[in-house]
């Protein structure tokens, strides 16, 4: 059986992630936070490496919300780029938006209003009020339930998510001074480049007592997660079609987007009407097609 209720060392953690932790651009000392939100919405399920140079793109070019609600959908979803899930833009420049009108351009520090904003959810909402306002609030990602799962607890994998239960355990663990945010940083990183969940680097694991390591590493219960894949699916149609729009400045015909997606007709048929009810594409009067904003 795993070993239960070992706990992570806050001395132990931070010290680690003073000497080890990434260098990232919403890491610096005077992004604000609106910066530190837009880098949040765009990791949602998308790698670091991706993100970076959009984010940098962006918050160079709109470093406000108002400078962001000033630009058009059409702008926002072509500054978006590969990034994926182009809902997130058009959430976000919904959230701008709002954050510009109704709080004098400034984000919201605490969770329960930060809630109410567009796109914004549990996790994006107590990231930005604990990364951007450094409040002690828990901040719970895959990776933070991961290591919670394997250092804590002793099993390779978090299972279902709970957001009271995970919460209420990131809690247990925080230290009650004004080193918790970084803490809940330190967690996260640490389930990001070294408790990751098919390689993890254990050798360089600042952890002294792991429970999994001591209950010898057994492998997770259950069937194998399914791997997601994107060829060929929904997903990928989606983005063709947005490619074309996104390189062109004028609306374009239905025999221009029929092009970019020959394998499956009834796909992408499908796709494109998933585009228009989301509000990404917006047909013309004349029956071509274009960007939110551009029709």
């Amino acid at each position: 059986m795993p070993h239960t209720h070992l706990t992570v060392s806050p001395d132990e953690l931070i010290g680690w992630y003073d000497r080890s932790r990434r260098d990232l651009p919403w890491r610096e000392p005077g992004v604000t936070a609106w910066q530190i939100l837009v880098s949040e919405c765009m990791l949602q399920q998308t790698p670091v490496a991706r993100v970076l140079p959009i984010w940098t793109d962006w918050v160079r070019r709109w470093p406000t919300p108002s400078a962001t609600a000033a630009a058009s959908a059409a702008d926002v979803l072509r500054a978006w780029g590969k990034l994926g899930y182009p809902r997130r833009a058009k959430r976000l420049h919904e959230c701008a938006t709002v954050i510009a009108r109704d709080h004098d351009d400034v984000v919201p520090a605490d969770v329960d209003t930060l809630l109410t904003l567009p796109g914004i959810g549990s996790y994006t909402a107590r990231a930005i009020a604990c990364f951007a306002y450094r409040r002690p609030v828990p901040v719970v990602d895959t990776n933070v339930r991961r290591v919670l799962a394997r250092a804590v607890h002793g099993l390779a994998d978090a299972g279902a998510p709970s957001a009271v239960r995970d919460h209420a355990a990131v809690s247990a663990l925080m230290p009650d001074d004004e080193r918790a945010p970084t803490f809940s940083a330190a967690l996260m990183e640490l389930g990001a480049i070294v408790c990751t969940a098919r390689a993890p680097r254990c050798g360089l694991c600042p952890v002294t007592r792991c429970a999994w390591r001591e209950a010898g590493s057994p492998p997770a219960e259950g069937p194998a997660r399914r791997v997601q894949t994107y060829a060929g699916t929904d997903r990928q149609a989606r983005g063709r079609l947005l490619d074309v729009l996104r390189g062109n400045d004028s609306p374009v015909t239905r025999a221009q987007l029929d092009v970019a997606w020959l394998t499956d007709p009834p796909q992408r048929d499908r796709a494109l009407e998933s585009l228009l009810a989301d509000g990404l594409v917006t047909r013309t009067a004349d029956g071509r097609y274009a960007l939110a904003g551009e029709g």
